[in-house]
């Protein structure tokens, strides 16, 4: 009796092969919400050199939407405003800004550099952004922690 229900059982999933749905979809890299840079990585050949904190006060958040990023930093011993808003793009280990205008002093950088390219790290609760040289070596990193 226990066979027969047994042969019945493996049957009956057999036949339902055909209707299960697998998901072979690969999981796509998400980094909306809101971010806090953490600290900053230095390298040389490629290998973390040194890592510097955030300092007492200083304050740097990113926000991504759907397509969109704003970012801006409070540095309590200066009196520079920076701001930046812009569209993003996510894809493989990339990750790239594109921004169409900021705080003045970010204007004057926008002004000759408006697209940022960054080698992408990400976890869902922190990411680094990598800034490479020509030949793709790295040289510092931003490192932020989500905060939402």
């Amino acid at each position: 009796m226990k066979l027969q229900i047994l042969s019945i059982a493996t049957f009956i999933a057999f036949m339902a092969l055909p209707f299960v749905q697998v998901n072979e979809t690969p999981v796509e890299t998400s980094i909306q919400g809101t971010w806090e840079l953490k600290d900053f990585y230095y390298y040389d050949d490629n290998k973390i050199i040194d890592t510097v904190g955030a300092t007492d006060g200083y304050r740097q958040i990113k926000m991504y939407t759907n397509d969109r990023v704003m970012w801006t930093r409070y540095v309590p011993k200066d009196s520079v405003e920076w701001f930046g808003y812009g569209k993003y793009s996510v894809s493989n280990d990339q990750l790239i800004e594109t921004l169409e205008y900021g705080s003045e002093s970010m204007m004057e950088v926008i002004d000759t550099l408006r697209i940022f390219t960054f080698e992408l790290e990400y976890t869902d609760n922190s990411y680094s952004q990598i800034s490479t040289d020509a030949e793709g070596n790295r040289i510092f990193s931003e490192n932020y922690i989500r905060i939402e």
